[in-house]
């Protein structure tokens, strides 16, 4: 009887995640209106121009800056706050200046244009057995954007992106290109990159890369006051440990108590042809009806829970390349609804305080009402290279993926959770993540970041026609 109710409950839960799906999509944007993946904060705009040489990026800003416009930067707009886009301004799109430029096989380097993908430098890349040091967990993101969020991803050996950046070349407010490197025009490699675009287009960037190793999938389920430990000792004293990644439940049943990590580590098995090809995104039915149902109650977030729990442990002792660890599945995240948005939120803390956090958190959050649909757990090394660092010591980030209602007090119930929790990290010496929609307050980006007011007062000294903008700057610098 009661494993009949569970599967009438459980065929119920799809039917409305179903229904729900089809119901709410979104109303297609007004002419002249932007927005970004949040859907937040839809703006009315002068014109879109599609970036495709350097001449006429030049010519469009010094024509900006004759007739008092602004000009923001846009790549694949994965940002939250309108950080790509201004009011009545011009949005350059970058997507069109996308060609990878050069590989050095020898040096282990490549030269792309910032409208590139990472896939796209993958693809260019991978036939010589190279890979990235550092980008986020899937390739669908710009060059451009991620370096103006200073990303980061699942590598255990490097820093943030920052410091695999050989040099980039900048499209000025004042129409010129300059060289910038951690030799020439210096002083401005740690302001661009974590920059936001607020200090001219990053045109062409030279990386460095490393091998595209062959790595073998390790996956642990434990209790989450043994992750740090656990970490510690099969992750950062694990010579062979490259790359890791772990998630932290958010299912009622086991509510931030239950963790489970995915370490890839360096084997000395041979790298097969098929090993070596890049795979590709598929839009899977079966996780996105997962994460879907996840959303609209408790019985589909432990379901969901324990669906990844099952897939997660399948992949022990698979094999994955380098390349293909930064090319995770994105497809079955993607979420258009005309009510609902999802939003990212990230924190850092300190890795001796993951365990009291962890604690204070779910204290707080279990007597609200924020439906979290997922926590991701990475390390960040310390970063001393950029001004806006949000890893100021060896952290652990915590990636959270939030739905709310697009209604104001929707958005205002979710700011008031989010500001309190940006408290408690806070208070555990921690920071948080600028790329996305600005619920925290101006006083919260101070503590969190002690050179904001340096950063915006190199701002003004470089741009002070604020020749380019974007609505971060405005919520934040002006």
């Amino acid at each position: 009887m009661g494993k009949r109710i569970f599967v009438g409950i459980l065929l119920l839960t799809v039917f409305v995640t179903v229904l729900h799906t089809l119901w709410n999509k979104p109303a297609p944007l007004r002419h002249g209106v932007i927005d970004d993946v949040g859907h937040l904060l839809p703006t009315k705009i002068d014109r879109i121009v599609k970036g495709k040489e350097v001449d006429q990026l030049k010519k469009i800003v010094i024509d900006a800056k004759k007739q008092g416009k602004t000009v923001s930067i846009a790549g694949e707009r994965h940002s939250q706050g309108g950080h790509t886009y201004y009011k009545d301004g011009v949005v350059i799109d970058l997507k069109t200046f996308n060609k990878v430029e050069k590989v050095d096989p020898v040096q282990k380097t490549v030269i792309v244009q910032s409208g590139a993908t990472w896939g796209d430098v993958q693809k260019a890349i991978n036939p010589y057995h190279l890979a990235l040091k550092v980008t986020q967990s899937q390739e669908i993101f710009s060059v451009g954007g991620s370096l103006s969020v200073n990303a980061h991803g699942r590598d255990i050996r490097n820093h943030s992106l920052a410091s695999t950046v050989n040099w980039f070349t900048l499209l000025t407010p004042d129409g010129k290109v300059i060289k910038v490197s951690r030799t020439e025009n210096k002083e401005l490699f740690p302001y661009v990159l974590g920059g936001y675009g607020l200090f001219g287009i990053i045109l062409e960037v030279e990386f460095q890369l490393t091998n595209n190793e062959l790595y073998r999938v390790e996956t642990k389920t434990m209790d989450y006051k043994k992750y740090p430990n656990y970490f510690k000792k099969n992750v950062l004293e694990n010579p062979n440990a490259r790359m890791q990644i772990a998630r932290i439940s958010v299912a009622p049943d086991s509510f931030l108590d239950k963790v489970y990590a995915i370490n890839y580590t360096a084997t000395s098995r041979k790298m097969t042809d098929s090993d070596q090809e890049l795979k590709e995104d598929h839009s899977a039915f079966l996780p996105k009806l997962a994460l879907g149902m996840s959303r609209t109650s408790d019985i589909g977030k432990d379901l969901f829970w324990d669906f990844q729990y099952r897939f997660i442990h399948s992949l022990n002792g698979n094999y994955e390349t380098r390349n293909n660890v930064m090319r995770s599945e994105s497809k079955f995240m993607e979420f258009d609804d005309r009510q609902d948005t999802q939003v990212l939120q990230e924190f850092f803390v300190p890795v001796n305080e993951f365990t009291r956090y962890i604690d204070d958190v779910r204290e707080y959050l279990q007597y609200e009402n924020l439906n979290i649909l997922n926590i991701t757990i990475r390390y960040v090394e310390k970063d001393d290279e950029t001004v806006m660092n949000y890893a100021k010591d060896d952290m652990f980030a915590f990636v959270v993926l939030i739905q709310h209602g697009k209604d104001k007090d929707s958005v205002q119930y979710a700011k008031e959770v989010i500001q309190k929790w940006t408290d408690l990290t806070l208070a555990h010496r921690g920071t948080y993540y600028l790329p996305y929609y600005p619920y925290q307050s101006k006083q919260q980006m101070v503590i969190a970041y002690p050179k904001t007011q340096d950063f915006f007062n190199k701002k003004r000294e470089f741009d002070p026609n604020n020749v380019f903008m974007n609505t971060f700057y405005e919520n934040y610098g002006e």
